[in-house]
């Protein structure tokens, strides 16, 4: 299947297919600048939703026919989660409420395996939901290092990487892209350090989803969390294990749930509706690659066309925001380098708070988010605690040039 050129996003015909889109407040229409903290959903995540409450509402396992269409529907879903980070298998594929819980769940397992004195390295361009999980095992005496960032770009040190991996490191946590400043990693360089001092590679792709093709055997990684309320999905998590690893490891349970397959780690009942509106999120993405079901190329066109018309946006933004004087922008900025960041662009203005300058966005009914946004060390490497962070403004592939510039013609007439 040929991969369709960034000109054939049809941003009108995507908008139309986002009832949020048409929202308007006190006459104004809402422009949706808050997407890295969740982006709005497609008609088909809605459909998909409420079909499953209406056709199938029931448990897994028994011997009934809506009991047997949730069991249809969780093989379907774990296969499409499966195509849409290019997993091997389907039972490399756990879902969960969230990353955060996943990743917490999986950390106290691999737990089990680590010794005083072993280390883990996560990196300072993390979302906390991937630094305390592996903070938590210091009490089993694990030793946790962070890997530095080259600021003001805020790209990650990869000198310091080198010189934070050992012979005791069993673990590398890194993010896809930084939810706060944009950042991607260069993750196969990553990934061979990682591996070559005989660690796994945990990657935390949230932030990536909406944004790029994910691919765990091109990266190469052991494991992959995200979660599709970020990639225009419910809050719904999913994680990618090496079979081999979510074999061995041995994840807390009850006595009797199944020891067999990814199944092993899905405690409780799942949110099936919620796993029926991530089958619809992924329908839908494949749809913009010109596929009428989720196949792999349909999913790489999507992202191909989504990504050119993500960067025109960020390029757009970030050469407006350079115009108004006094504005620091905190992440990559080279026109030539906007292949290494995703759309989210965060920033200062002193003496502004970014609270303020949010408030005022709020105001004329354009959604942005202010402080740390759960990014502590990036935030604390930053020295930006005391000023309350950083504003965010972070856009995703419905996002129009004219929302930009609206955004752009605010902030330049700001007044406290």
């Amino acid at each position: 299947m040929a991969i369709p050129s960034a000109i054939d996003l049809d941003l009108q015909a995507v908008r139309r297919q986002f009832p949020a889109l048409g929202l308007k407040i006190d006459g104004q229409p809402a422009v949706y600048l808050d997407n890295p903290a969740g982006t709005q959903v497609p008609q088909r995540v809605i459909d998909r939703t409420a079909d499953y409450w209406r056709t199938m509402n029931a448990n897994q396992g028994g011997s009934f026919a809506t009991s047997r269409r949730s069991d249809a529907l969780m093989a379907d879903v774990r296969q499409a989660a499966a195509t849409f980070v290019n997993a091997a298998s389907a039972d490399e594929i756990v879902f969960g409420p969230n990353m955060t819980t996943l990743t917490f769940a999986v950390s106290r397992a691999i737990g089990r395996e680590l010794r005083p004195g072993d280390e883990i390295v996560v990196t300072r361009l993390e979302h906390d939901a991937n630094v305390s999980p592996w903070l938590a095992l210091q009490e089993r005496g694990v030793t946790v290092r962070f890997v530095d960032i080259i600021v003001p770009e805020c790209t990650l040190d990869m000198h310091d990487l080198h010189r934070q991996l050992s012979a005791r490191t069993r673990l590398v946590a890194v993010t896809h892209a930084s939810n706060a400043v944009g950042t991607v990693p260069d993750l196969a360089e990553v990934s061979r350090a990682a591996h070559a001092a005989g660690a796994w590679l945990w990657v935390d792709a949230v932030h990536y989803g909406p944004h790029g093709s994910i691919d765990v055997r091109a990266i190469d990684c052991d494991f992959l969390v995200c979660s599709s309320y970020k990639f225009y999905g419910p809050h719904q998590g999913i994680l990618y294990g090496r079979r081999e690893l979510l074999e061995r490891l041995h994840p807390y349970k009850v006595r009797p749930a199944s020891d067999e397959g990814p199944t092993r780690w899905e405690t409780g009942t799942q949110n099936h509706e919620c796993l029926a509106g991530l089958l619809g999120a992924l329908e839908y993405l494949a749809g913009l690659g010109g596929a009428d079901r989720v196949v792999r190329p349909a999913l790489e066109a999507a992202m191909h066309r989504i990504r050119a018309h993500e960067r025109a946006l960020a390029a757009r933004l970030i050469d407006g925001l350079q115009q108004i004087a006094g504005i620091q922008i905190y992440g990559i900025t080279d026109p030539q380098a906007l292949d290494h960041r995703v759309p989210t662009v965060s920033l200062t203005w002193p003496p502004h708070r970014p609270e303020a300058l949010a408030r005022w966005l709020a105001a004329h009914q354009v959604f942005t988010w202010h402080g740390n946004h759960y990014a502590t060390e990036v935030i604390a490497r930053l020295g930006l605690v005391e000023q309350g962070g950083t504003l965010r403004i972070g856009m995703a592939h419905y996002n129009t040039a004219s929302e930009v510039d609206l955004v752009l013609e605010l902030l330049a007439g700001y007044r406290p």
